[in-house]
């Protein structure tokens, strides 16, 4: 008897769990997914076209809060736990719901799940959205193409339109952003690369993926997202922790996974971090992974004129993933505001309007900073519109993209940059020529 299948997911790891797993797999039958975290990806269904000769109508995808219901209603065996960035007791409460409603729970580790390369792979994970992936691993692209190697960089799934048109994306310039119709929190990761002359891509089936890129490139750079582990079997897995916020290394999932798997960890934000908190995390990394090297690094802020940022009553604008589940309290922008000496940080709540409300209902600890949050045309309207309506001297935005390529700001904006600055040694380089070095 086939094993009756449920995957909860957040359209990302769930599906790639599908397709390298159960798409083929005759001993199981997968009823449904449920989903969750990002704004209006229930209600639609995995495309036949994705979903194999075992689905000719596809799966439907159903909001997560009818999971016990589904499950009944499907006469379901089987739920499999398929998201990240959550609490290890977080994980454990929606397993006591599944196993009271009758199923099994299940998580999928590497050797299910990781697709083996032609070509070498370094991953770059962390243990929390938020911790600095993404300068991480632009850094790592700059030295691997000092080396002479040509470099694709791979990013964890964001298919919020249509999955069967997004099965593979390639995106080499900015046209093929509007092309392929990224949101913006697309846009915030692969626009980085792009500046910086990365090829990158992104997808739903992450094997077609690996095997087009690996016929342009010498290695591939896993970009990690969320604190999801890789997709493929990595030669080189470097790990981001943040001292903002020591003890997540151990309590978040699948972060621990990728505490106890890294070949390399970087601690971020040094430079801002309670030196306290800096040796904690140290303390708590060793004592799981005690082979692996570790590299102390900051962020360091650039914006174009610090100078129009002293007195003025600025809008906070942040990255949106990293203030809503990520929970991080502020960003770079925020930082920015203080040191360079804004007269106020103003409050935007009182100016948002339909969804960027609902993202403040839903995450109330946002506090005086705005997300960023432009998931699909309607929120990109709204943050559009709340920030037009800020009673504010100048914005600064700490998202990682220019906001006026995508929106219509009617105030000066500035855009606050961060890159990785190793401390001391090892540094990303050592580590890389050692591994890689012709």
């Amino acid at each position: 008897m086939t094993i009756r299948t449920l995957i909860m997911g957040a359209a990302g790891r769930d599906f790639h769990n599908f397709n390298v797993f159960y798409r083929d797999n005759p001993d199981y039958q997968v009823v449904a997914f449920t989903a969750t975290q990002i704004p209006n990806i229930e209600g639609r269904r995995y495309p036949a076209e994705l979903a194999g000769s075992l689905y000719p109508e596809g799966i439907p995808i159903y909001p997560e809060s009818e999971l016990k219901e589904l499950i009944q209603k499907f006469e379901v065996d089987q739920v499999l736990f398929a998201y990240s960035d959550v609490p290890h007791e977080y994980v454990m409460h929606k397993a006591a719901l599944v196993n009271e409603a009758g199923a099994d729970f299940r998580l999928m580790g590497l050797k299910n799940t990781q697709i083996e390369s032609t070509k070498p792979v370094v991953s770059v994970t962390a243990v929390r959205t938020g911790c600095g992936k993404s300068q991480t691993t632009r850094r790592v692209s700059l030295i691997l193409r000092e080396m002479g190697y040509t470099v694709a960089a791979i990013r964890h799934p964001m298919p919020y339109g249509d999955l069967a048109k997004q099965r593979v994306q390639r995106f080499a310039d900015y046209s093929d952003l509007d092309k392929h119709e990224c949101t913006i929190e697309e846009r915030e990761e692969y626009e980085p690369h792009l500046d910086n002359g990365v090829i990158v891509y992104a997808g739903v089936d992450y094997e077609a993926i690996l095997r087009q890129a690996e016929q342009e490139v010498d290695i591939i750079l896993w970009d990690g997202g969320n604190n999801d582990f890789s997709f493929y079997k990595e030669d080189l897995a470097i790990v981001v922790v943040d001292p903002h916020r020591p003890g997540h290394e151990t309590t978040y999932y699948p972060g621990e996974t990728n505490t106890l798997h890294a070949d390399v960890f970087v601690i971020n934000k040094v430079d801002t971090a309670n030196p306290d908190f800096v040796i904690q995390v140290r303390d708590a990394i060793h004592a799981l992974n005690p082979d692996a090297q570790v590299i102390e690094g900051a962020s360091p802020l650039f914006v174009d004129d610090p100078e129009a940022i002293r007195g003025k009553r600025v809008l906070v604008v942040e990255d949106g993933p990293t203030l809503t589940h990520g929970g991080m309290k502020y960003g770079a922008a925020y930082v920015a505001a203080r040191r360079f000496g804004a007269g106020e940080i103003v409050d935007p709540r009182p100016f948002a309007v339909r969804t960027i409300v609902d993202t403040y209902e839903k995450y109330p600890d946002t506090g005086i900073i705005l997300p960023a949050m432009g998931y699909g045309e309607d929120q990109m309207r709204d943050l559009e519109e709340t920030i037009n309506n800020a009673d504010v001297d100048l914005v600064l935005s700490g998202t990682p993209i220019d906001l006026t390529r995508v929106i219509k700001v009617n105030k000066p904006l500035q855009r606050v940059r961060y890159e990785l600055q190793e401390i001391g040694q090892p540094t990303l380089e050592e580590i890389l020529k050692a591994k890689f070095g012709k």
